[in-house]
């Protein structure tokens, strides 16, 4: 027997022969001998059969496994429409490059762009980007894009990596699961297979490829394990597990739409993390009663300049609108430390985790915040808003953003650009100084956000990048946990809510300690919501855990 481990980006269990997928290398033409203005024309060709392809598998996947999940397919139109990606390639062509080759290599550039910022989201829509310069490579030489076929039946396909439209046109009566040497849980490719309720293994690594085609495969992608060569005993427990997990998933299935409310009447809510605005509607399909955090840093990463007003303003538009009224935090630029953009000219830092990051930038660069504020403040009309500031570690720090947000709001009334009458301030309680002064903080917001990752670091005064000190990192340190309580209570005395986005809010072994702070929200990866809701419902219905209790 034979274990390969990976992360199971679409849950579930399933077993199968091995059928391998292998994409054919094109060879492009890399001379500069091209006359501009004919390639110019095939690319504009090529951009509108793109489209139409798009648009085209946007309608079957809106038929087949619904509208939110179909919008994978309008982020790949707007990646070809994107501003810079046709500079990049019209540049090229300019240069005497075959459209095809100015394709090729202006995706690629701007991929390595996204892969450099260091950040998993963004090495994901590398991967989207990839693909839509693929699909115009093969428009532009006049190549149909080659979909996954089999004849054989529960087929486990095993592949380098999969786009969205290879994994759409699945034959899913043949395909029991998938298996990638790369890709993650956050690529689109895995959200689909989610959706589609295929069961996926991804990051398994090059020893994918020593597996023999044919030969006969257990995936358990709930443990991340793909097992070859298993003996009758191994497959009898294997099948066991794959009836208990069927089990468990349909209790998950049993806490949608349920309130979730303990013993002593206390209501707490499951949100959604997301990253991008599309992703609301992962957020709403997995039953989430709101987004709890909507990093608004990545529409900055990956680009070589700064997004306009008015892309933000459409992002949050469209976050807000996808949210059917449903609270939407979305928390300002948190840029510094881990994430990093080029185009800001940030100089150099011994310790950039206790640097120019998060509200201090936006501080020192208040062209660039206020950018930001008043494209929300104009979004704000269009849901329930709720913004969230990061690194906060003083009063004076939401002074200063109030006073930004009231002289912003005064002057787009002027111009008559209606604002909501009201919406939600908040602050990220992810430094010990903004736990220890949450008494004061909490009369000058509406809510306050747990980041427990940043609050495990800077209270335990270690660099959670720091490979070395992995074994010292505790979230489930009691120092961590007894500030969380000291924010909960601060929180709760002058009126406000608090949540926790940070990956405590997934951990099982905290949320009885959670609910019995007071917890009122956490806030998960959008594939984590019904489990977590589940047992949160399980919490609640146990008279013996302390977190249910009446006080």
């Amino acid at each position: 027997m034979i274990k390969l481990t990976g992360k199971g980006a679409s849950l579930g269990m399933a077993e199968g022969a091995v059928c391998f997928y292998r994409k054919e290398k094109e060879v492009l033409d890399e001379q500069t001998n091209h006359v501009a203005s004919e390639e110019e024309k095939k690319l504009a060709d090529a951009l509108e059969k793109v489209r139409s392809v798009l648009e085209g598998e946007r309608e079957i996947a809106e038929k087949e496994i619904g509208k939110e999940e179909a919008d994978v397919f309008m982020i790949h139109r707007m990646m070809l429409d994107d501003a810079d990606f046709l500079s990049a390639m019209q540049e090229r062509v300019a240069e005497g490059y075959s459209a095809a080759y100015a394709a090729d290599s202006a995706a690629k550039a701007l991929a390595e762009v996204l892969i450099a910022t260091g950040d998993a989201y963004m090495k994901e829509r590398a991967s989207d980007l990839l693909e839509v310069g693929e699909r115009l490579v093969y428009a532009l030489i006049g190549k149909e894009k080659h979909f996954v076929a089999t004849d054989a039946t529960e087929v486990i396909l095993c592949a380098e990596d999969l786009a969205p439209g290879e994994t759409l046109h699945l034959d899913k009566s043949k395909i029991s699961g998938f298996v990638l040497s790369r890709g993650s849980m956050q690529s689109h490719t895995a959200i689909l297979a989610r959706s589609m309720g295929i069961p996926a293994l991804v990051g398994v690594g090059e020893v994918l490829f020593s597996l023999a085609e044919g030969e006969r495969v257990l995936l358990d992608a709930d443990r991340g394990e793909l097992i070859s060569c298993p003996s009758e005993g191994v497959c009898r427990q294997f099948r066991q597990k794959k009836e208990e997990s069927e089990k468990e998933k349909s209790l998950w299935e049993k806490a949608r739409g349920k309130e979730l409310i303990t013993k002593d009447g206390h209501r707490i809510e499951v949100y959604g993390n997301i990253g991008a605005a599309e992703e609301v509607s992962g957020v709403v399909a997995n039953d989430g009663d709101g987004v709890g955090l909507f990093r608004s840093e990545f529409l900055y990463l990956g680009r070589l300049t700064a997004p306009s007003e008015e892309e933000q303003f459409a992002a949050y538009r469209t976050a807000l609108e996808k949210g059917k009224g449903k609270r939407v935090v979305i928390r300002t630029l948190d840029i510094g430390a881990d994430k990093k953009v080029p185009y800001f000219g940030l100089m150099e830092e011994e310790n950039p985790a206790l640097g120019l990051r998060g509200i201090r930038l936006c501080l020192q660069r208040p062209l660039l915040f206020r950018t930001q504020l008043r494209a929300l403040l104009r979004a704000s009309v269009f849901g329930k808003l709720a913004i969230l500031l990061p690194m906060i570690t003083s009063v004076d720090e939401v002074r200063r953003v109030k006073a930004m947000l009231f002289e912003e709001s005064e002057a787009l009334k002027e111009k008559g650009v209606p604002i909501a009458e009201s919406f939600e301030l908040g602050i990220m309680i992810e430094t010990p100084a903004a736990a220890l002064l949450s008494d004061a903080l909490a009369k000058e917001v509406d809510f306050f956000s747990v980041g427990t990752n940043d609050l495990t670091q800077y209270t335990l005064a270690l660099d959670r990048e720091n490979d070395s000190l992995e074994s010292f990192f505790n979230p489930h340190h009691e120092a961590v946990l007894r500030l969380i309580a000291m924010a909960s209570e601060s929180a709760h005395r002058y009126g406000n809510w608090i949540g926790i986005c940070g990956e405590l809010a997934s951990d099982h072994a905290l949320t009885a300690r959670f609910l019995d702070m007071q917890i009122d929200e956490l806030s998960v990866a959008p594939s984590m919501i019904l489990p977590l809701k589940a047992h949160i419902l399980s919490l609640c219905e146990e008279k013996t855990l302390t977190g249910c209790l009446p006080k």
